[in-house]
């Protein structure tokens, strides 16, 4: 069974930034051939909607065969809910919460993103697991796409 990847917009975002570009687009090359899964969230989508042409291109270059799209829960909600009340992540930052929960509710193989101050970021790591535990939810992989992918 292929690899379910959650991609936040940063990760598509990337393939247009010099610093991440390489292993973004390496991501996204993987995505259309199938080798995982782009998992997004009607959430991203709603984020793409307000990006650059050329960043919203991105997504319309990965088959639709190869994409899961993730529609916003209660279950989600909710816990994002309890990652901002055990102090995770702040209130103003409930989007990423909603990345990290829906993510999580979907057991997802990982989630990927350039966003190191509020995603990809050990503490915030650790917290949001803690969270996943004590609401009975896994451990989520949370890694850039360097991590996914490995160096080439």
């Amino acid at each position: 069974m292929k690899p379910r990847i959650y991609t936040d917009t940063s990760v598509l975002g990337g393939c247009e930034d010099e610093e991440f570009r390489a292993p973004s687009r390496r991501l996204l090359a993987a995505f259309q051939r199938g080798e995982m899964t782009l998992v997004l969230s009607d959430l991203a989508v709603r984020e793409l909607e307000g990006a650059p042409a050329h960043v919203r291109g991105i997504l319309g270059q990965v088959p639709a065969a190869h994409i899961e799209v993730l529609a916003l829960s209660p279950e989600a909600e909710e816990l994002a809910d309890a990652y901002i009340k055990d102090g995770a992540i702040g209130a103003r930052m409930r989007a990423d919460a909603l990345h990290i929960a829906l993510a999580t509710v979907a057991r997802v193989d990982a989630l990927v993103s350039w966003n190191f101050k509020h995603i990809v970021n050990l503490k915030r790591i650790q917290a949001y697991n803690a969270v996943n535990l004590k609401s009975g939810y896994p451990l989520i992989e949370i890694r850039t796409p360097r991590e996914i992918l490995g160096d080439e």
